[in-house]
This record gives C-alpha cells, structure tokens and sequence, in this order.
C-alpha cells in the first residue's frame, strides 16, 4: 500500500517548487505575500483599503500558510522585474543623489 508522506504543511513545499526557479525564490515569494496579507489585516481598522486581501479562503490564521496556499493555487505567480535600459538614468531629486556609505556611519 503506496502511502503519501505525511508534512506539517499544507500544501507540501515540495509541491510548490515548480512554481518557482529554486527554493529561495519560492521562500522570497511567499515572505513577501505574506507581508502583504499582514498588512492588510493590519490596516482592516483604518478603512484605507490600498492593501489586497487573500485571494483564497483559507482555515489557516498565519500569512505565511495563507500565502503558500495563494501560490499553490496559482493565485501568486513569480515574476521578474523589469529591466532598466542601459542608457536611461532615474529621476532622483538633487538631494538624494548622496549615498551614503559604511565608512559616512562611522
């Protein structure tokens, strides 16, 4: 009789990972969904609405599981950011054109 291993997580992890290029961009992904759904549960008492909520129902309290379940259900996809093209510089105010470095926090 062919028994499935049993995890603690739902869903398994080892599931999720052709969702993703490698385990650390699958973690990377769902720790920053997970942030978001924080924030939204956070900011349900302030009536500001600029957070998106869970796009599944989940039975599950903690952003992180609720986030892996988005991904497992094809809700949350892994995406590149654009590139910048090598020519084009960003439009900083003149006052942030300082950088700060290790040695400036000394």
């Amino acid at each position: 009789m062919a028994r499935s291993h049993d995890t603690m997580m739902t869903p398994p992890i080892e599931g999720l990972l052709d969702r993703a290029d490698s385990k650390f961009g699958l973690v990377t992904l769902a720790a920053r969904r997970a942030r978001n759904i924080n924030s939204y549960f956070n900011q349900l008492g302030d009536g500001l609405g600029s957070m998106v909520p869970p796009q599944v129902s989940s039975t599950s309290r903690k952003p992180l599981s609720i986030a892996f379940e988005e991904i497992a259900s094809d809700k949350i996809v892994a995406t590149d950011a654009p590139e910048v093209a090598e020519g084009s510089e960003l439009d900083l105010p003149a006052g942030d054109a300082d950088v700060a470095t290790a040695d400036d926090a000394v």
